[in-house]
């Protein structure tokens, strides 16, 4: 399932306001880390995650690993910020960042 171009333009609008929830750092991808990213996802559908990494290729060879090893959708990049995002069909309306913000999309 791909994302339209109106949805992310949506997410981004939602994305902007939210925190990275996830830091990877030079240590690369670990089964914990994994397990944070899926947990996040599952609770949040979007998220922001950190790429504490120096090296511009490779904050993108891991960001490509992420987004595989999660099956989440790369929604945006800007600097070290990736916005992810994967559907939760089962997903807790308070928690997600997709419901919450639904009606928000960048106006107060």
């Amino acid at each position: 399932m791909s994302l339209s171009q109106a949805q992310k333009k949506a997410f981004r609008s939602i994305g902007h306001h939210l925190n990275p929830v996830v830091t990877v750092s030079e240590n690369g991808v670990s089964e914990n880390l994994l397990a944070e990213l899926s947990r996040a996802l599952n609770d949040h559908e979007l998220i922001k995650v950190k790429l504490a990494i120096t090296e511009r290729d490779d904050r993108v060879a891991m960001l490509n690993e992420l987004v595989a090893d999660s099956n989440a959708e790369l929604v945006q990049t800007i600097g070290k910020m990736a916005l992810l995002y994967r559907h939760n069909p089962k997903v807790n309306p308070k928690l997600s960042n997709i419901t919450r913000f639904e009606n928000h999309h960048g106006r107060h």
